[in-house]
């Protein structure tokens, strides 16, 4: 799936595209939000060129004067597909649906956020884990010898857009009559070999707020017995001034990539309108922040049965997914080709929609300052999985959750801010 060795470069093009039908919950919304980020991590400055970038993609007009899409693609496509605010619902709702007759025991692997495995233990359900190789892929031969164990539900994550070998996970499971789960959280759009990512499970989840500018939105696939009956969950309306909040956050960050002086301005203003409510007793329900011990208000059962917004819906009519998959591909190739010959790096196979560029550093938290300082919102991707895991977390995992930091090229990224991203990768020196 991923080769870290040096390759010929691979020309910036025009990739395939994804045919109608075809692939299209970081802890965060690929980065903490402004009002969200955990304390002592600095707010960045304006770059060297006056350049900022943010962690994710924003939104500007014509996001909202856009006509709805003619042609739509997967997952919008399938026909059981439920909407939660946030994707951890649909992991819970499909685990308690599973498990109403018996204790289940899902196998995950131990590189993860632990958001899903919040959820699937929230649902009732035991949990053991495989071991992901720092090329993110499993050993198969492990994993076979787990599913033997007694585990029913064999779960895979797709990494920030590429594809685990689901074709040989599907197999194990029809084999053994066990159901695949594929988290599709950090994959919407991809796909693996023509298909899309999500069809190849029994069932899928897909986390929209990572690649999409939306302020909410999860979504649970059923492509076998479809046994969450949305009609019956009677999901509740989303907080309103949540969503208001982090729309108007995604605008003023779409604002502070143009002009980084009226866009802080605007961001500053909303944070402390932010502060003035919570010292009212005023809460918002956020999208839910990873956090060592998980015990933030994102992470209460009680919100798992808060549907999405009407406005993320909205917007999904009218985002031109081709164009988002040609983007983020033709960024990541920008910037591989002028890191190529520096360091190792992640090969793009055709089909992989990235959600990031992930980037092996020496030390992550003094690298992704150095980032901000410059402008660039670099995340550090999942420093911790869930606490009941971190006894069996191999050390190739660890070495992923030390090591590996996010840079933006998600689609709002110009050709003039991914040169600025490699001046900088290359200055910095901060690489393994």
């Amino acid at each position: 799936m991923v080769d870290h060795s040096p390759a010929a470069s691979e020309p910036i093009e025009e990739p395939v595209l994804l045919s109608p039908a075809a692939g299209a919950e970081l802890a965060t919304p690929a980065g903490p939000s402004v009002a969200e980020r955990p304390a002592g991590m600095s707010d960045p400055v304006a770059g060297e060129r006056g350049m900022y970038m943010a962690a994710s993609a924003t939104l500007g007009p014509m996001d909202f004067l856009r006509r709805s899409a003619n042609e739509t693609v997967f997952p919008f496509t399938a026909p059981d597909g439920i909407y939660f605010f946030a994707a951890r619902s649909g992991i819970y709702h499909l685990m308690r649906a599973l498990g109403r007759d018996e204790v289940v025991t899902v196998l995950m692997p131990d590189y993860h956020s632990g958001a899903e495995v919040w959820a699937v233990k929230a649902a009732g359900a035991s949990v053991r884990y495989y071991h992901i190789r720092r090329d993110l892929t499993p050993d198969l031969d492990e994993v076979r010898d787990l599913c033997r164990s007694g585990c029913r539900v064999l779960y895979l994550i797709h990494y920030f857009g590429w594809s685990q070998p689901v074709r040989e996970m599907r197999e194990l499971c029809r084999e053994l009559g066990m159901i695949l789960i594929e988290d599709c959280a950090l994959s919407l759009l991809s796909e693996h070999d023509g298909q899309p990512l999500g069809t190849f499970g029994d069932y899928a989840v897909f986390c929209l707020y990572k690649t999409l500018p939306v302020p909410n939105g999860g979504m649970l696939i059923q492509n076998a017995t479809p046994f969450v009956d949305g009609r019956l969950l009677e999901l509740k309306a989303d907080d309103r001034l949540s969503t208001l909040a982090r729309i108007s956050e995604l605008i003023f960050l779409r604002m502070r990539s143009r002009s980084d002086i009226c866009g802080r301005t605007m961001l500053s203003a909303k944070t402390a309108i932010g502060r003035l409510l919570t010292s009212f007793g005023i809460t918002r329900l956020p999208v839910g922040d990873i956090t060592p011990d998980f015990q933030s208000e994102g992470y209460e059962i009680k919100n798992l049965t808060v549907g999405m917004s009407p406005i993320s819906k909205s917007l999904l009519k009218r985002f031109d997914y081709k164009a988002i998959y040609r983007r983020r591909r033709q960024n990541y190739l920008q910037l591989q080709q002028r890191l190529e010959n520096q360091f190792p790096l992640f090969a793009l196979p055709e089909g992989v929609c990235p959600l990031f560029f992930p980037l092996m550093v020496s030390d992550k938290h003094t690298a992704a300052n150095a980032f901000r300082e410059r402008g660039i919102e670099a995340t550090e991707f999942w420093n911790f999985g869930h606490p009941d895991a971190r006894t069996e977390t191999a050390p190739d995992a660890q070495f992923l959750r030390d090591h590996l930091l996010e840079l933006p090229i998600h689609q709002d990224v110009t050709d003039a801010q991914v040169d600025y991203l490699a001046d900088q990768v290359l200055k910095l020196r901060l690489l393994l």
